[in-house]
């Protein structure tokens, strides 16, 4: 199979499960215990969290370990004192939206903002925020489907300045381009294992102030109180071994995705039918969205499917049901548009060759037959 949607997951690293393995067979104490076993399990989470703070930025005492970045996103927007305004991007990821919407349904008044046509947002919505200022803006640093960077570091320097709080989805960010948590300002930031090469089921929420920050769980004093429930050390492992192997493979890995990119960009240029989705904006060096004119996207990627290549047709939390990308109607696509997209996503193990199968697939499922 040719796996092209690492932004959806990403395969565990054989260095990854090797540091885990040891904390599910033999090392099994829980970390609150104070016998020998409970201390090795808590010393493996400190090292951890020491290793996920070298490769964001941040230090280990921000680092408040969750299951995912979609508990990272929630916590972090249930900050909110009662009836405290809220802001999030029209390109956010659905566990922010959904999040953001129930709020709103609970008396917080939501404002969104907007992007233009490549997926970015523009100084002068920042602007009127901050002349009707929400207590928080939640807005991603680097969109899942298109691979828009957003200039988070900007921004949170403006919102910041009119006493607005600040939160960014980091996790299609982290380890794909450099991040520093102190460098973006921001108050809180989400992160996610499984999405560079560690495993399912565990995340992050990096918070500037423990203090301004409430739990989702209740009923344990795990991660300094903010997270009730003995601690996935296993999981937790490997997202700090996941973290330690980005930090230093980082920029071989980038260089590698951005030629993969070009390449395939160069390739799909030639194909008539084919409309490459913010192609002038910063993206991910690893991402890549398409829109196929006259095409269903989705019938599309079973075909692909069908000849061994897995793509995307948006972000795998929110492709199902056969509706239409909001961060793609945002951007101004119609819904035909929208709905014909496919996205590339590609990971440190993919090829040159790969890149030129899928291009030649492509091109013989859309000639006419």
């Amino acid at each position: 199979m040719i796996y092209f949607d690492h932004n959806a997951t990403t395969p565990l690293d054989e260095r990854v499960l090797d540091a885990m393995l040891p904390f599910l067979k033999d090392f099994y104490g829980n970390p609150s215990a104070l016998y020998r076993h409970g201390r090795l399990a808590r010393s493996a989470i400190d090292t951890a969290r020491e290793q996920l703070a070298a490769l964001c930025g941040a230090t280990a005492a921000q680092v408040i370990f969750t299951s995912g970045g979609t508990e990272a996103n929630n916590m972090a927007l249930t900050c909110l004192p009662d009836q405290a305004g809220l802001a999030i991007s029209t390109v956010e990821h659905p566990s922010i939206t959904e999040s953001a919407q129930a709020l709103s349904r609970l008396a917080h008044p939501l404002t969104l903002i907007g992007v233009d046509n490549q997926g970015l947002i523009q100084s002068e919505a920042i602007e009127q925020l901050c002349l009707k200022p929400p207590h928080l803006v939640s807005i991603m640093l680097a969109n899942n489907e298109t691979g828009v960077i957003q200039d988070i570091a900007r921004y949170a320097e403006s919102l910041k300045a009119a006493s607005i709080q600040v939160h960014t989805d980091a996790v299609q960010a982290l380890g794909k381009i450099p991040l520093s948590f102190k460098q973006l300002h921001v108050d809180f930031m989400s992160l996610s294992s499984h999405k560079i090469y560690g495993p399912k089921g565990c995340g992050a929420l990096v918070v500037a102030d423990i203090s301004a920050t409430k739990p989702l769980f209740f009923g344990g004093g795990q991660e300094r109180g903010l997270r009730a429930g003995t601690e996935n050390v296993a999981a937790i492992v490997g997202f700090g071994k996941a973290a330690e192997l980005a930090l230093t493979e980082c920029s071989a890995r980038n260089a590698h995705l951005l030629y993969l990119r070009h390449l395939l960009e160069q390739a799909l240029c030639t194909v008539p039918s084919v409309t490459i989705l913010a192609q002038t904006a910063e993206r991910l060096p690893n991402t890549l969205m398409f829109c196929v004119a006259g095409v269903d996207g989705e019938m599309l990627l079973m075909r692909l499917d069908q000849k061994g290549v897995a793509v995307s047709s948006g972000s795998a939390c929110a492709s199902a049901g056969g509706k239409p990308s909001p961060v793609l109607l945002a951007m101004g696509l119609s819904e035909q548009q929208a709905k014909s997209a496919l996205r590339i996503s590609l990971g440190k193990s993919n090829t040159e060759a790969e890149i030129l199968k899928f291009i030649d697939l492509l091109k013989g499922l859309l000639s006419p037959v």
